[in-house]
């Protein structure tokens, strides 16, 4: 069995020509991606925040909402007890 030692600076082509890359364009290449990467985490976090500011955002919203949704439900059932107040008035005038 002949075995083939590869190197980190080989690259096997599909072709079988084994072409030599220098390292510098091997560190250039994975300085490349590291830059990439490194931008699209700074994009990321730059997202995140706008998110993270909208979101507190709408729980205001959703809060102020609840707040309203309460007192209107409270003047509902206010309303209610004097309705029902002023037709047991009037069923005693009917008599």
């Amino acid at each position: 069995m002949n075995m083939v030692h590869r190197d980190l600076f080989e690259v096997h082509s599909p072709d079988n020509s084994d072409k030599e890359v220098h390292p510098v364009d091997k560190i250039r290449s994975l300085e490349e991606k590291i830059t990439g990467a490194i931008e699209k985490v700074k994009a990321l976090k730059e997202e995140n925040g706008l998110l993270s500011r909208r979101l507190r955002e709408l729980e205001g919203v959703i809060r102020q909402r609840d707040e309203e949704i309460a007192r209107l439900t409270a003047e509902r059932d206010s309303i209610r007890a004097q309705v029902e107040e002023l037709l047991g008035e009037l069923e005693t005038l009917e008599i």
